[in-house]
């Protein structure tokens, strides 16, 4: 009975310090954010009033990279061709734990800020309808937590942010997985606004190739001669209805979307030239056979018509598989975190805000959810790239209202208000505590990397786009240009009133 007892508290000897170190090294990383609350807070607001469009944030990359560089972190700067994308680095050694901040705004979401009512700031101009101001807060807030608690424990490691523009365009990340930066990475931590605390596992949303088809006639007087006419407008519209056709006999979870960006000058002159801009999304093993079904379609158009074409691929991503092992690490400290509190105010503008949209004015979540599956339709992401050659999976943390739709006024009104402000925090919390898990536990990371190498064997990574295709860092240049000189004069007064700055 002796041995026993000996036994027992030789095990407790070695179990209890560990249990403990984990909870002290965790309670580090949430003070030092609770106390740097305010900071991230204008972060993520000024980063909301930028506003800038793919591969244009230029001033948003360099408020966090500049906040990285400040808090000990090394910045490489311009990574893969692309200005506004930095890998920062902090430690050596493994394991080697990453995370992904995005911070590129949409197009024509201008809103003010706290008010309930589609109402922008400049008509027409860009705003943050996704929620990006606080993803990429997110990830360098609990970096620089997780840094700090590294210091004081004297944990090994290494912690690595990626600034990855030009989500919106689904560009960013796969130029870095394809140049190989995510080589050495152990784990990645994903997150994405939303509005509730949630992670969840396995294959996510569709892979997608994003192309245009130039169609090239020969120009004619539509009235005087119009049979020494070939329409590229008449080809874009037979490529459309055989698309229109075609989609009858597609699989359920596909999506094909077009709009058409160039179709002539003057209805009394046959168009020479038209284009029309495509996203086809199917799963990862049938999107390239959809892809070239709908280049048949150009091809029959181009015959029937008389014209020529070109195919120009813009951006291409595989689907997101998310790892469950450590989709499990991230819930547990979800759930060790919890929902954010919230006031009367928050509530009430929630509702505000339902009523708004026409949703159920139920206010905001006050429960985390639980580990869940996740659903291989809908849209798509870059990180699906990520999640082929390292292990990924993607925290969703809650900075505006149930019901509101992504890409949406209502997501740009709320997260510079205390509820994205509070939501950020929370996320940030999950993922430092979560990385601290990974420094701290290699088994852990065995497990993580079991699981991932299955998923290597059964999904081999090839890149969707060739090897010679380049970012289109110009892609919104003009456009952003513009509107930063229109917001330039705007923004001093707007946030005077706004904020009080």
């Amino acid at each position: 009975m002796l041995r026993i007892h000996c036994f027992l508290f030789v095990v407790l000897f070695l179990v209890v310090p560990t249990i403990t170190l984990s909870r002290d090294v965790k309670i580090n990383a949430i003070n030092y954010l609770e106390k740097h609350a305010q900071n991230y807070y204008t972060i993520s607001d000024t980063i909301w009033a930028y506003a800038e469009i793919g591969f244009q944030e230029y001033w948003s990359s360099e408020l966090l990279s500049k906040t990285l560089e400040g808090n000990g972190f090394e910045v490489q700067k311009g990574v893969s061709g692309m200005p506004t994308a930095f890998i920062a680095t902090y430690g050596s050694g493994k394991p080697v734990i990453a995370f992904l901040a995005e911070f590129d705004a949409l197009q024509g979401l201008s809103q003010k800020a706290g008010v309930a009512k589609k109402e922008p700031v400049i008509e027409g101009g860009p705003g943050h309808g996704c929620g990006h101001n606080t993803m990429g807060t997110a990830a360098i807030a609990a970096a620089i937590a997780a840094k700090t608690a590294m210091e004081e424990h004297s944990i090994e490691g290494t912690i690595m942010v990626f600034g990855t523009p030009a989500e919106e365009t689904l560009s960013g990340k796969i130029y870095l997985v394809r140049d190989g930066l995510f080589k050495d990475v152990d784990a990645v931590l994903d997150n994405h606004a939303s509005n509730s605390m949630n992670a969840e596992y396995g294959r996510s949303g569709t892979a997608m190739i994003s192309f245009k088809v130039t169609f090239f006639g020969k120009t004619a007087h539509a009235a005087g001669a119009p049979w020494m006419g070939r329409s590229a407008l008449d080809a874009v519209e037979i490529m459309n209805t055989s698309v229109n056709f075609l989609r009858e006999h597609i699989n359920p979870e596909a999506r094909v979307h077009y709009v058409i960006t160039e179709g002539g000058v003057a209805p009394n002159i046959v168009p020479d030239r038209a284009t029309v801009h495509y996203f086809v999304r199917e799963q990862d093993e049938n999107i390239q056979n959809l892809f070239n079904r709908v280049i048949n379609c150009a091809e029959g158009a181009a015959i029937a018509t008389e014209c020529n074409y070109n195919v120009n691929v813009l951006t291409a991503m595989h689907q997101k598989f998310q790892n469950k092992s450590l989709a499990e690490v991230i819930q547990t400290n979800i759930d060790y975190i919890g929902m954010p509190e919230w006031n009367n105010d928050e509530n009430n503008f929630a509702k505000d805000i339902q009523k708004e949209i026409g949703v159920d004015e139920i206010g905001l979540e006050n429960q985390v959810k639980k580990l869940n599956e996740a659903s291989p339709t809908g849209g798509s992401t870059d990180v699906g790239d990520v999640s082929l050659v390292a292990p990924t999976a993607t925290l969703r943390f809650p900075v505006y209202a149930p019901g509101s739709p992504g890409h949406h006024w209502s997501i740009v009104a709320t997260t510079p208000t205390s509820i994205g402000h509070k939501g950020l925090i929370a996320g940030a919390k999950v993922l430092a505590c979560s990385a601290l898990d990974l420094l701290t536990d290699s088994n852990k990371i065995d497990k993580i990397r079991s699981e991932f190498i299955q998923l290597e064997n059964s999904n081999p990574y090839v890149p969707l786009i060739a090897k010679e295709k380049m970012p289109d860092i110009q892609m919104y240049k003009n456009e952003m240009d513009q509107w930063r000189n229109i917001m330039l004069k705007d923004w001093n007064n707007y946030w005077q009133k706004a904020f009080g700055k």
